[in-house]
């Protein structure tokens, strides 16, 4: 039974899983693009996410506990000197996972995690279509109709005759 049971294990021990996801989290830092399975990509959102709240405010403690986590150098000072003033104005949801598609050999589902903040290219099409008036259907109901009414079959008939 899996009663209670919050995240998902990744069929691995505690300390692996810890491992995993520190490795995940650095390659993400480093390359803002990484592809994985879909349920190392799930899981390793709720782990990175609190890492980049936290890298918002530079202070010596918060790099401590972020290096804590991230276990390289390099990764923290990238987090701290290029993600977090990127990411500064945004309240949460720092990552986007997009599902790619099935892995030939095993058949596992596959995704893409990004840092959204990173993307050229979502972010050059989202500013477009920001100043982009938006089209309707229906045009608007004219109050004074200026048009003539169009004349009937049957009268038309009767000014032929005549």
């Amino acid at each position: 039974m899996r009663h209670r049971k919050k995240f998902n294990h990744l069929g691995r021990k505690k300390a692996h899983r810890k491992a995993l996801l520190t490795n995940l989290s650095v390659a993400l830092i480093t390359n803002k693009r990484i592809f994985t399975t879909l349920a190392k990509a799930k899981a390793l959102r709720p782990f990175i996410e609190p890492l980049i709240t936290r890298a918002k405010d530079n202070t010596q403690h918060n790099r401590r506990v972020v290096f804590s986590y991230l276990q390289n150098k390099e990764a923290t000072t990238e987090l701290f000197e290029v993600v977090a003033p990127k990411v500064a104005d945004r309240p949460g949801g720092y990552t986007r996972v997009i599902k790619t598609g099935f892995r030939k050999g095993d058949g596992a589902e596959t995704a893409m995690i990004e840092l959204v903040d990173f993307n050229e290219i979502m972010l050059s099409t989202k500013g477009d279509s920001a100043g982009k008036k938006r089209t309707r259907r229906r045009g608007k109901k004219k109050t004074g109709s200026t048009v003539p009414p169009v004349a009937t079959q049957s009268s038309a008939k009767s000014e032929e005759e005549e």
